[in-house]
């Protein structure tokens, strides 16, 4: 994997990507390029934590490799399973005589995401995306596997990783990670950026895009970030919008407003409130 050669690169790589980074993001980044701990990336949605990973992907180059994390995943989502269809289908053809070993072995062996960042051969970097949305027995398992970078499996013995992937861990604080995980990791907060720093973003992402419509774009957003809403609206939605006043002749924020916001209410008050006018 690409060691970067300082935090001034990281900002470099990324850029190529058509991703703005900030110094403090470029460091961590740099830090855990060199001294490879997973690197937690926490903030609002919508903010661009899981974004990074990929323009690092590109970057560097690596396979990106994504587990995204719900309520109620387990080993079996995460690690590995077994092709039960694929091991009755053996059972079957050899009429029974099948060994048990032969039934676990490599053939029958479904790599998740997980188990998948530890085999392979290049350069890897691992996204483990939400994770506040998975429990806490999960999570203490992470914590084991994000320490040793190695798991058991009782058929076939202990798999190691052949090259340490870079870990990119995001949550959304629908509740709060335990202390021991986020001692294993490097820590950056990431919020909404200001305005100015927001209408680069979307030059950046959309090169075609006039200046008076991202600038425009960006005024609307950081109104409607500045009432109590539901669900605020993120850089992508920032972006998309952009590219909706792109694709309209008129370019009437009003009647684009859905894809800005997502939840009715927030539609309703924030044209009942006139948060839009004069933009």
């Amino acid at each position: 994997m690409e060691r970067f050669r300082s935090p001034e690169h990281v900002l470099e790589a990324l850029a190529g990507e058509r991703y703005l980074a900030d110094a403090g993001l470029a460091t961590a980044v740099y830090l855990a390029a060199a001294l490879e701990p997973p690197l937690l990336r926490e903030g609002e949605a919508g903010v661009g934590k899981t974004e990074v990973a990929k323009a690092l992907a590109a970057a560097i180059p690596a396979r990106l490799i994504r587990l995204q994390c719900h309520e109620g995943i387990d080993l079996h989502h995460a690690l590995y399973d077994w092709d039960y269809l694929r091991q009755l289908l053996a059972i079957r053809a050899a009429e029974g005589g099948v060994e048990q070993g032969a039934l676990f072995g490599r053939n029958y062996l479904l790599r998740r995401p997980l188990l998948e960042a530890l085999e392979h051969d290049g350069p890897v970097v691992l996204l483990i995306d939400e994770v506040d949305r998975s429990d806490d027995e999960f999570e203490a398992f992470l914590l084991e596997f994000l320490s040793d970078f190695q798991v058991s499996i009782p058929e076939l013995g202990t798999v190691r990783a052949r090259r340490r992937p870079l870990v990119v861990v995001t949550s959304n604080r629908t509740r709060e990670l335990h202390d021991a995980l986020k001692r294993r990791c490097l820590y950056h907060w990431i919020d909404y950026p200001a305005r100015e720093r927001e209408a680069e973003i979307v030059r950046a992402r959309l090169p075609a895009v006039p200046d008076a419509i991202a600038e425009r774009v960006c005024e609307a957003v950081a109104r409607l970030r500045s009432e109590d809403l539901y669900k605020l609206p993120g850089v992508g939605e920032t972006i998309a919008w952009a590219q909706a006043l792109l694709a309209l002749e008129d370019g009437d924020l009003d009647r684009t407003l859905g894809v800005a916001l997502k939840v009715r209410e927030d539609i309703d008050r924030a044209r009942e409130r006139g948060v839009l006018q004069g933009v």
